[in-house]
This record gives structure tokens, sequence and C-alpha cells, in this order.
């Protein structure tokens, strides 16, 4: 019985080790670069962190989406807020890896539409509110696969 059961896991995982999955013949990858954030919030702070973005990162996206630097974004939070790793995800999608690179024109036009004072103010919020009520716990950078 053993020999039997060697020889179909055997087969199974030698079928497996020659998969031969391809990009753009079998999957497409998106031109598109999803920026995901997840964030643990503290218990009974997830709407004071939500005003906190709504005043801070909310404000630099929606100038950076007027600007044509960023594609769109987006804020997701747990129907569980006390189970798992995070219960927060931030998103901004970028046309394409080139919308990552440094860029001292898109930063001059952003510094121009989000003034100084605004980013003083969205600093010292960070600095002193996020801490308390937020970790984050993971920075990632994805793109969409279609599978053909």
């Amino acid at each position: 019985m053993r020999i039997i059961y060697s020889s179909i896991l055997v087969l199974l995982f030698s079928s497996l080790a020659h998969a031969e999955f391809e990009p753009w013949k079998d999957y497409e990858m998106s031109d598109e670069v999803y920026q995901v954030t997840t964030i643990k919030v503290a218990s009974n702070m997830g709407d004071v962190y939500l005003e906190g973005l709504a005043k801070t990162w909310v404000t630099s996206m929606e100038v950076s989406k007027e600007l044509g630097q960023v594609e769109d974004y987006a804020i997701y939070r747990s129907q569980m807020p006390a189970s798992g790793d995070f219960n927060l995800i931030l998103t901004v999608t970028y046309a394409n890896t080139a919308d990552l690179a440094p860029n001292k024109e898109k930063y001059d036009a952003f510094m121009k539409a989000f003034t100084q004072k605004q980013v003083d103010e969205t600093n010292e919020y960070a600095k002193t509110q996020y801490p308390d009520i937020r970790v984050i716990t993971g920075d990632y950078q994805m793109r969409r696969i279609t599978i053909k």
C-alpha cells in the first residue's frame, strides 16, 4: 500500500514540477501597478483613523489624482476589525511602473498644488496621532494577473 501511495505522490508532484505556465502566453500582467498598504488599526479607533486619513492621505491623493500622477486610490476596511494581521487596506493605482519613478517636474507640480503649509500640517498630524492608533503591517506593489 505504501508503494502505491508513494507512486501516486511522485506522479502528482512530478506533473506539478513540469507545469509550463508562461507570461503573455498563458496570462497577462497589467501595465497598472497597485500600491497596497495593510494596516492594523487599534480597536475602537477605526473612525478616528479614517478622520485622520481624510485630513492627510485622501487630501494628498486627490491632488495627485487631479494632476494625473495616480489613476485612483481607495480605502478598504474589514467588517471584522479585530481579526487578522490587518483590518484596513489603502490602495493607489498607478498607470505604469514609470509613474513610480522619482520625477522632479511631478514633485514640483504636486508641491505647488499641495502647499508647504498642508505638507507641514499633514506631517504634524501623522507624527502625533497615527503612532497611537495604527501599525503598518505591509506594503506591496502588485499587478493584476489575467489568465487567458
